[in-house]
């Protein structure tokens, strides 16, 4: 069973910055694609940024230049460096791994700035 789990969320000042990290595990397949989504109360969930084993980083506009996604392979593990915290970036962050052709979702943590 695939287990995915987030690490790293908490408190901040706007113009600050944090790193979200995020584990897969339980699989005998390397993850073919791992992302970062958000979630704000009363909104909908969105891609924040995907690294892919081949292809291009994507990242959303509202954070491009602010983030940035990395991944390290030999630890099935995907980071998010935040950078420049906005109050707008308030959200339950979720990383999601995809294996196979299958999404496996992690909890969620959460990312609070304050202005």
């Amino acid at each position: 069973q695939v287990q995915v789990a987030e690490s790293g969320g908490g408190s901040v000042r706007a113009g600050g910055s944090m790193r979200l990290s995020c584990t897969a595990s339980g699989s005998m397949f390397d993850s073919d694609v791992m992302a970062w989504y958000r979630q704000a109360p009363g909104k909908q969930r969105e891609l924040v940024a995907t690294i892919p084993s081949l292809g291009s980083i994507v990242y959303a506009d509202s954070v491009k230049g602010r983030f940035t996604i990395s991944r390290d392979n030999a630890k099935n593990t995907v980071y998010l460096q935040m950078n420049s915290l906005k109050p707008e970036d308030t959200a339950v962050y979720l990383c999601t791994t995809v294996i196979r052709f299958k999404h496996y979702w992690g909890q969620g943590t959460q990312v609070t700035v304050s202005s």
